[in-house]
């Protein structure tokens, strides 16, 4: 029987992820104690990912204007060995929503670094044919932007691709002010994904990220694709 306790249900869908390959001395300063950088075939990422909160309930309750609202998260791939078991998981550089609460109750319950802008999104088909996906937020008075279209149909990833990679990590850590670590799970079926083209990001990346990611999300992605989605599961957390 699962004795683990709820902290949010929600649908994530239309997931866009844009993926940078990083020198992994950019990240050790934010990688929590307990974990390790996780790398695919020798290579480390950090992500662009947006995406739409739907029909979300915090502690099983849905608040008014809460429940369905776009984020946009800078992010990168640790790993944790678990006695035999090693927990591939997620740490977020940025978060992004357009509801204070949500980010308050982040920061407050994981230290998560989260922050409340103005945001925007676009879905929908170019010529029939093509089908265009875009985030935007609002830091001070400029507008930022992240984006791509997809053909086709979406697949299950291969196993052992890039995009199983990026999209199947389960867990999440966040450092803590103490210097300790917020180990939680997050819990969804895989996700069928398109392969994206006319991927960009367009904005002012200094001001959120500083000076030395910016000069990396300021490059033309090394790969990018379009997550479907589905319900998701999200933990109570415990410090390790």
């Amino acid at each position: 029987m699962n004795s683990e306790k709820v902290f949010l249900t929600a649908q994530w869908r239309e997931l866009a992820m844009l993926n940078y390959e990083v020198d992994p001395g950019l990240l050790r300063e934010f990688v929590p104690a307990g974990t390790e950088l996780d790398q695919w075939n020798g290579h480390v990422f950090v992500s662009f990912v947006g995406f739409r909160f739907l029909s979300t309930r915090i502690f099983g309750i849905s608040f008014p204007f809460h429940s369905n609202f776009e984020e946009v998260n800078l992010r990168f791939y640790v790993r944790r060995t678990d006695g035999e078991v090693i927990k591939r998981g997620v740490v977020f550089i940025r978060e992004i929503v357009p509801r204070r609460a949500i980010a308050v109750l982040a920061r407050t319950i994981y230290n998560e670094n989260y922050v409340c802008l103005p945001m925007s999104h676009q879905i929908g088909s170019i010529d029939n044919a093509r089908l265009a996906v875009a985030y935007a937020w609002k830091s001070g008075n400029r507008w930022n932007r992240i984006g791509l279209t997809v053909t086709g149909d979406p697949v299950p990833p291969e196993a052992g691709s890039e995009e199983q990679f990026i999209s199947e990590h389960y867990w999440g850590y966040a450092r803590q002010p103490d210097g300790g670590c917020m180990e939680y799970r997050v819990a969804h079926p895989p996700w069928r994904v398109w392969s994206a083209r006319d991927a960009v990001f367009e904005g002012d990346a200094a001001e959120l990220y500083g000076k030395e990611l910016a000069r990396i999300l300021e490059r033309e992605p090394t790969s990018a694709f379009l997550a479907e989605g589905s319900e998701v599961t999200v933990y109570q957390g415990r410090r390790l």
